[in-house]
């Protein structure tokens, strides 16, 4: 396959991924995966190592890691100054779709927004968004939790002690003392970078 076909591909899945994803980008997450995985772009592991990286990062979720698999895509074929037009090629697809549909719905919403049919929809939207963020947590959790297979022997009880300790510093912190967002995202960092370093003098 050509270059600027395996280009073409790159922005082509973002774009199909963009179109029909509804809920935002834990929504999406899902669909990049499998496309993703699919096309041997990433790892299960880079994609999960991406999405702390993502999380923690300026800018919305979704084009966070459409920029990211577009920047790994581009470099894998070719070096370094592929990455940018990968990057660049990617968050075109992705955000496209959603520029486009947004449009159409800005003028036509108004005029049916009472509309049962409408309603309809937007009824069932929702606990299909709910269902697809729901996917997600359960594939990345499996990656985290079981990355040798799902089974209780794989269970990896290390990260899932450090998780468990770090979600409920977290929770205590933002409801208890009203620490800030920042600030718990650093300190959460400092901590996952103490237990990775702990975990492997352990080992």
């Amino acid at each position: 396959m050509s270059i600027f076909l395996e280009f073409l591909e790159l922005f082509l899945t973002f774009f199909r991924i963009g179109l029909f994803t509804f809920g935002g980008g834990y929504a999406m997450l899902p669909l990049i995966q499998d496309a993703v995985l699919q096309n041997e772009w990433l790892t299960e592991e880079a994609i999960v190592n991406f999405i702390a990286v993502s999380e923690s990062t300026p800018g919305p979720f979704a084009i966070n890691i459409a920029t990211y698999v577009g920047m790994e895509r581009g470099r894998a074929l070719l070096d370094l100054p592929g990455g940018f037009l990968g990057a660049a090629v990617a968050t075109l697809g992705v955000v496209l779709p959603s520029f486009i549909v947004i449009l159409i719905v800005a003028r036509v919403y108004k005029k049916f927004q009472e509309s049962k049919t409408v309603q309809g929809c937007m009824t069932g939207l929702r606990p299909t968004v709910i269902g697809l963020i729901a996917a997600a947590v359960i594939n990345i959790g499996t990656t985290v939790f079981f990355p040798d297979g799902f089974a209780l022997a794989n269970l990896n009880f290390y990260n899932m002690a450090v998780s468990l300790v770090i979600a409920v510093i977290g929770v205590v912190l933002i409801f208890k003392k009203k620490i800030h967002p920042i600030i718990l995202i650093v300190i959460s960092a400092a901590l996952g970078i103490g237990a990775g370093f702990l975990g492997e003098l352990i080992k």
